[in-house]
């Protein structure tokens, strides 16, 4: 039976109030990493963020942390090289993972950033979930479904986010979710259930914070 992937529903205020209070004290960017061994020690649980370049990513931990210039945002796609670790309180770490789907980097570099990626992905125990971002106005690209497939080969529970949801009118937001929702179905590690941001409107955002801080 095809899973409907429903849109999550807003979170009852206690469970709202946690998500809120898990962004609401210090969140401090830790370090960049550019190979494995450079990764913090394991410890407190991880949610990483994964998309193609320019889906809205880092506006989107920036719209989460309530902190402007904590993730850079840019308008060249494929700037951000490392994988980026923030904390959230004393349990959580948030992982802006490098950008990916890059169409003006070298070769060399794109293989670079492809083989931290899917080291990080494959490897890293105190992962809890990965969010893979998909912009509202163009929906699951073929790179995009190749980042699922390795979280399914991963065992990694991933749940996408919609981007941008603000840049489109309904009925085109409606056969976008379609659309993700048909791609979704060939995934066995998906999350049944999309969630719907904008990070200028604040869509969505303490949907989010709220099954983050509920994770376990």
């Amino acid at each position: 039976m095809m899973l409907e992937f429903p849109v999550a529903e807003e979170p009852d205020p206690a469970i709202a109030e946690r998500g809120r209070l898990l962004f609401a004290g210090d969140t401090e960017f830790v370090k960049g990493v550019v190979a494995m061994s450079g990764l913090p020690p394991a410890g407190p649980m991880e949610v990483c963020f994964a998309g193609r370049s320019n889906v809205g990513k880092s506006s989107l931990i920036n719209a989460l942390t309530g902190r402007k210039g904590l993730a850079r945002a840019s308008n060249t796609p494929g700037r951000t090289q490392e994988i980026n670790y923030f904390t959230a309180g004393e349990e959580h770490f948030l992982v802006d993972l490098p950008g990916y789907g890059y169409a003006n980097a070298p070769v060399a570099v794109v293989e670079k950033w492809q083989r931290l990626l899917r080291q990080y992905l494959s490897g890293r125990q105190t992962l809890r979930r990965a969010f893979v971002l998909i912009d509202s106005r163009h929906g699951v690209k073929k790179v995009d479904d190749e980042i699922m497939s390795l979280l399914d080969s991963a065992a990694v529970t991933f749940q996408v986010v919609m981007t941008k949801a603000d840049k489109v009118k309904e009925a085109e937001r409606a056969r976008v979710l379609d659309q993700v929702r048909t791609s979704l179905s060939k995934h066995p590690a998906a999350f049944p259930e999309l969630i719907v941001t904008s990070s200028e409107k604040g869509w969505g955002i303490p949907t989010l914070r709220a099954i983050i801080a509920t994770l376990e």
